[in-house]
């Protein structure tokens, strides 16, 4: 864990629970994709950094779920280095109590203000200041979260953040976390169609070619679509079609996972709703979801 891998003349990724991309412009001129999940992390990159004689200029941020964030205090604290941001995403990054409140959609109670959903906070540069480095090449991505990007290097390595998973995860857990079902799907057909001498997703192998990844990837997502429609024969509360949920892809629930694959449900059923497969009515003072 935390080893440096070179994918390309000036482009690494530190392989770690979600990849962390370097770019080294050159030796003064350092930039990484993300920072790892939490100050324990930051320490393993600073060593990396210092055993290269690296300078690190600035972490480009793809989102702000805190397994990508959590590093960046840290290694600001140490090297001053700027983080770019933009949007919400960057409102996420200043105020991290943000990612907890969303996905519980209250305030958060102790068990989801921990570091694997609410990361340090830290100084955010917008992407459009002037000293983002020209020649990186941002890639819109949402789906995922709300403006998530990638990143192509001028040696063409593309850093994909989490708009793909690999096939083990996704068989192992079922339901990938996903804010926009229809926006997700959008930015499958986009990474699909693109072309890049290597692709670093941060959860999965690097590779040339990801196009069969990203047929699972939406294969997955469909499946979990009609695995919701199945469970909506007849009206039924959001509690109801959660446990099912849970209990189809043999989860374990705790408070994170109710909060994850319960926005995600909620997600799901948005964007059925919007597609005019599922109905939502209200009966005795209760949200009733049935398919159409």
């Amino acid at each position: 864990m935390y080893e440096l891998v070179q994918v390309s003349e000036n482009c690494y990724y530190i392989n770690c629970p979600a990849k962390i991309g370097v770019y080294v412009a050159d030796k003064d001129h350092v930039y990484l994709v993300d920072s790892g999940n939490d100050k324990d992390a930051g320490r393993k990159v600073m060593q990396i950094l210092k055993k290269n004689d690296w300078h690190l200029s600035a972490i480009l941020d793809t989102h702000s779920n805190a397994d990508h964030i959590g590093g960046n205090k840290y290694l600001q604290g140490q090297t001053g280095c700027k983080v770019y941001s933009s949007g919400i995403e960057a409102a996420f990054t200043k105020y991290p109590v943000l990612e907890p409140s969303f996905l519980y959609g209250g305030y958060p109670c102790k068990d989801l203000r921990h570091k694997f959903l609410m990361a340090p906070e830290s100084d955010v540069t917008d992407f459009s200041d002037e000293s983002f480095p020209k020649e990186i090449e941002m890639i819109p991505l949402p789906g995922h979260f709300f403006d998530m990007v990638g990143f192509r290097m001028p040696d063409n390595v593309v850093f994909l953040a989490d708009c793909i998973s690999s096939r083990e995860t996704l068989d192992k857990y079922g339901v990938s976390f996903i804010y926009d079902v229809g926006a997700y799907l959008k930015t499958l057909d986009l990474v699909e169609k693109m072309e890049a001498a290597m692709f670093v997703p941060a959860h999965a192998a690097a590779s040339a070619d990801v196009k069969e990844l990203v047929c699972y990837n939406r294969d997955k997502v469909h499946e979990v679509a009609d695995r919701i429609l199945s469970i909506c024969g007849e009206p039924v509360c959001f509690e109801h079609i959660l446990q099912e949920v849970f209990k189809g892809y043999g989860l374990a629930m705790n408070f994170e996972q109710y909060v994850l694959v319960g926005s995600t449900v909620r997600s799901y059923l948005s964007w059925l709703k919007d597609t005019g497969k599922m109905a939502a009515m209200f009966q005795d003072s209760m949200l009733l979801w049935q398919r159409t």
